[in-house]
């Protein structure tokens, strides 16, 4: 997981990753840094929100992004709901996997071990834009 530096939530904002007809993903961006990502799939009777951080922080900052969310996601989306159910996990990106991607025995290998994880080339966000 990222640094232990202190994250600010000013500048907050959510890139779209994904929609379908019940679900849409967002990467989280404070500034220019990704804290996480997460997953929203809107049901009959509630809505669903798997966030995925990148970033460790305090429950006071988590409470206020979880806010966030339901203010300018959830509440925006114009679904009735009885309730947001939010579950967050922290952890960190180990690469992204496709169809496109066919391992070669002698050519992939993938650290899963390293604190420092410097190759972002797969990510759909410019690098040069945002910091992990």
């Amino acid at each position: 997981m990222a640094t232990n530096s202190p994250i600010s939530l000013d500048n907050l904002r959510f890139d779209r990753r994904l929609r379908t007809a019940s679900s849409e993903g967002y990467y989280i961006i404070a500034d220019k840094t990704r804290l996480g990502l997460i997953d929203l799939h809107f049901a009959p009777a509630s809505v669903q929100c798997t966030m995925i951080l990148e970033h460790e922080l305090e429950r006071t900052q988590l409470a206020r992004l979880i806010d966030q969310i339901d203010e300018d996601l959830v509440l925006s989306a114009d679904i009735p709901r009885d309730n947001f159910v939010v579950t967050v996990y922290t952890g960190r990106e180990v690469g992204l996997f496709s169809d496109d991607f066919h391992a070669d025995d002698d050519q992939v290998a993938l650290d899963i071990g390293g604190e420092d994880d410097d190759n972002d080339d797969d990510d759909d966000i410019d690098p040069d834009e945002i910091e992990n």
